[in-house]
């Protein structure tokens, strides 16, 4: 898996590629959190390189927009989600903590 942040006016951009499972979700946390460690809580996740997301990276996110929505200081938004894993955040429900979008401009100019 790689993950890259590049750090936007008004948020970071997350760019995940690969497969997120229990070996590598650990990476994906170590990014989300250099970031809010930083105080920056408006974060976009571009998933579109995404291949298999396990129950491992589905925590890390949870934990993420917990974290993050936590005193109202921001939330995490999905770029470019497969169907397949858009599929599966449904199954879990996690379709209504996350705002989807389409492509990475979008979810950017949302904050």
């Amino acid at each position: 898996m790689e993950v890259t942040t590049n750090r936007l006016k008004h948020c970071n951009l997350i760019t995940v590629k690969g497969r997120v499972d229990s070996a590598t979700a650990p990476d994906l946390s170590k990014a989300i959190a250099q970031s809010t460690d930083a105080g920056d809580y408006h974060l976009v996740i571009d998933l579109g390189g995404v291949d298999f997301l396990s129950s491992a990276g589905l925590r890390v996110l949870m934990l993420a927009q917990k974290t993050c929505k936590r005193y109202n200081r921001g939330e995490i938004k999905l770029a470019k989600v497969p169907p397949k894993i858009k599929s599966a955040l449904d199954l879990v429900g996690f379709t209504i903590l996350f705002n989807f979008y389409d492509d990475v401009v979008s979810a950017v100019g949302q904050f």
